[in-house]
């Protein structure tokens, strides 16, 4: 299976748009989170936050309206084989590729968004795009912190581009879904109790994505059952009823083989190795690199408590 096969025959999508006049407000929004002490001060995250901010691009001033995308993306299994036995491991929607690449994307939003020639479209990641996302109506907040789109759940993957077509402006107050009301699932779940019962600011500073992403070892505080995909953390998500239609449409990857595991947990990724890994994977990111690949042996050791 070729890294940039599509998981869909036909890509999945929803959107809506808001203006650009939003743009300060929802800057002062996070801003004024920082003030009050809302957001983490563990320094990865606030390293993430660093470099996003909700502004005009300074080579488009002309832009208008920003379109925010999500896509459906299934969560993924993968079978690790180790000491004669097969063990099925998880990857998240955010960490491999789907196939939908940039071309694609500007394809969609040209003939199907906004289906007039002449109009510039550029890509942002330079913006919070949950909050964006949720502004614009086109998702709502879980008490986990995390988006969730109708038909979608939280399975997906979003986007932003701003244009210079004037889009109709689709501003929304800031909510959490009816389904978290009288729902602690997910708060009662969290290995690491990083979700509070008031609002839905968690404590980044203790959720496990936060350090399966990065290199180092686990702080000691983790419990090593609070591990269950290759990457990011899927303990909140599977349970949650607002997943509940989307969450057995799982996709699987190519098996990696029980001399691949070995070297995984060895932690010794040769180049034939890294392009076989990254191919079955698709793109998961720590495949990319020898760099980067200590974190894919921390993780999968965590997951498979191997005994080698």
């Amino acid at each position: 299976m070729s890294s940039t096969e599509p998981i869909f025959k036909d890509f999945v999508y929803k959107y809506s748009t808001l203006s650009v006049d939003h743009l300060g407000e929802l800057q002062g929004f996070i801003d004024g989170l920082k003030r009050e002490g809302k957001l983490s001060d563990n320094e990865t995250y606030r390293g993430y936050l660093s470099g996003l901010k909700f502004e005009v691009p300074e080579d488009f001033p002309e832009a208008r309206s920003i379109i925010v995308l999500a896509f459906l993306n299934k969560l993924m299994l993968v079978n690790f084989h180790l000491n004669g036995e097969n063990h099925e491991v998880m990857l998240p929607p955010q960490y491999y590729a789907s196939g939908l690449t940039e071309e694609k994307l500007r394809e969609i939003i040209q003939n199907e968004i906004i289906r007039e020639p002449g109009y510039r479209i550029e890509r942002t990641t330079e913006v919070h795009l949950k909050l964006l996302a949720v502004r614009s109506g086109l998702a709502k907040y879980g008490r986990n912190n995390i988006s969730y789109v109708d038909g979608m759940g939280s399975l997906l993957m979003l986007f932003a581009y701003f244009t210079d077509h004037p889009f109709e402006d689709n501003w929304t107050e800031l909510s959490m879904m009816d389904e978290c009301e009288d729902c602690r699932i997910c708060r009662t779940l969290c290995p690491t109790r990083c979700i509070p019962d008031e609002n839905f600011v968690i404590d980044v500073g203790r959720c496990v994505t936060l350090y399966n992403e990065i290199k180092g070892e686990f702080p000691e505080w983790i419990p090593p059952d609070a591990h269950n995909a290759l990457m990011g953390c899927m303990r909140c998500q599977m349970p949650c009823p607002a997943n509940r239609e989307v969450i057995d449409l799982v996709g699987r990857l190519e098996d990696v083989t029980e001399e691949e595991t070995v070297k995984i947990l060895d932690g010794a990724p040769d180049e034939e190795l890294l392009a076989s890994l990254s191919k079955k994977l698709r793109n998961y990111y720590p495949t990319q690199s020898k760099e980067y690949f200590p974190i894919f042996t921390r993780n999968l050791r965590a997951l498979l408590n191997p005994e080698i």
